[in-house]
């Protein structure tokens, strides 16, 4: 019988389980802000390196185009967007696709935080992104 085998499933895994983790503590009705603050104290219990809010310069040419923020960037490997409106908002999972091609990141989840804890993964090949910058 043939398995296939997930995109950092391991770090994915960890990663869901600090998620449920924090919302099964803290539930439903917090600031996102302090569910990534949560979240990051749990990560770094369970052994991961955990950078917050970094910045990332998109450029054309050479020509800085835009700055935008990443929530959370996990073991260097996997971006983290946090959500926790009532509803996920439309966009989301487009936001954290257009995050992981402004870096040199294939992995991302995105976290909601609402009424039912919710989890999605998503998956870009981002070998073109080469006018990046990560701060």
């Amino acid at each position: 019988m043939a398995t296939s085998t997930l995109l950092q499933e391991s770090l994915t895994r960890s990663v869901i389980g600090a998620f449920f983790e924090v919302y099964n503590t803290l539930g439903y009705g917090f600031l996102e802000r302090l569910y990534s603050m949560a979240m990051e104290r749990e990560l770094r219990e369970r052994g991961h390196c955990v950078e917050r809010e970094l910045s990332v310069i998109v450029s054309y040419k050479g020509f800085p185009l835009a700055r935008q923020r990443l929530d959370m960037v996990v073991d260097d490997l996997l971006v983290v967007e946090i959500k926790s409106t009532h509803e996920l908002p439309r966009g989301a999972q487009r936001q954290l696709f257009n995050y992981l091609h402004a870096t040199t990141l294939d992995l991302g989840l995105l976290l909601h935080f609402g009424p039912e804890a919710k989890f999605h993964r998503v998956i870009a090949s981002t070998s073109a992104a080469s006018s990046v910058k990560i701060r």
